[in-house]
């Protein structure tokens, strides 16, 4: 069945709007980021198979930035691995539905929270792929201002050293941390440089352009050398007074904001 993954990032943001509001949760910013490489890893690139999460043979993809979980539960209910009445359960007590990502939902590999640990645990799953003769690839997303941990660095010459070309990075290029810009707490460029000098192959796509996105993930990388996208986004994408802010990071829209949000997605 093919997925039209436009319309599958627009109702990734609208639940993730939806549920960040609910919860009064944080990170709507972080999530509205990665809608749309959220929906074309799901709805296009990835070989997964909702009626069968545990399918030994499946694509893995780890979120690595966990605290944009919405966008993941979001797509996981619009696939079928969830339910999506079990949205409006997100942030609540005992929920599997955490306010980072938690493997206890079905479809996620691995639960994060504390940035830098997602890359090195991906770097072991295609490693041990590798070992056992597997064909699935690892997928994994991670934030710029993650790239302040060093653990990401170690696993980026890990992976090289062990020719991992079943490994894919994806970095969410928003250009804003929690409290400030990327740039003005720990400046990253020349990234695409930095990369290609831990041996890896990079590309730079527009983070939001499905065609850029699916191009950038089908491309052959030399054998034995794992690959890299800097998807340059926008933080709070979709909604007019929350892109580029840093306000966003931690603020949860009000009802009225919500209600402002939706009409914007409905329109777009």
């Amino acid at each position: 069945m093919k997925i039209d993954t436009i319309e599958l990032a627009r109702r990734i943001r609208i639940q993730s709007l939806k549920m960040v509001n609910k919860a009064r949760a944080s990170h709507i910013g972080s999530a509205l980021s990665i809608s749309d490489i959220i929906a074309v890893l799901y709805g296009e690139v990835m070989r997964v198979d909702p009626s069968t999460p545990q399918w030994d043979e499946r694509d893995r993809f780890l979120l690595s930035k966990g605290h944009a979980c919405v966008a993941v539960y979001s797509v996981l209910a619009e696939l079928g691995y969830i339910c999506k009445e079990e949205l409006l359960t997100y942030g609540d007590d005992w929920s599997p539905m955490m306010n980072h990502i938690s493997h206890k939902v079905p479809g996620v590999e691995f639960s994060t929270g504390s940035l830098g640990h997602g890359l090195p645990f991906g770097v072991g799953k295609a490693l041990a792929a590798k070992r056992k003769g597997m064909a699935w690839k690892t997928y994994v997303l991670l934030s710029d201002g993650e790239l302040d941990e060093g653990s990401n660095w170690e696993a980026l010459m890990f992976a090289a050293h062990h020719k991992l070309d079943n490994l894919v990075a994806i970095i969410d290029y928003n250009k804003i941390q929690s409290l400030s810009s990327v740039h003005d707490t720990l400046a990253l460029e020349p990234l695409t440089d930095k990369f290609s000098a831990f041996g890896w192959q990079v590309s730079e796509v527009d983070g939001h352009d499905h065609f850029q996105l699916v191009t950038a993930f089908d491309a052959e990388s030399p054998k034995g050398v794992p690959k890299i996208i800097i998807a340059h986004t926008i933080k709070g994408k979709g909604v007019s007074f929350m892109e580029n802010s840093v306000l966003w990071h931690y603020r949860p829209p009000s009802d009225e904001q919500l209600g402002q949000a939706l009409k914007e997605l409905a329109n777009a």
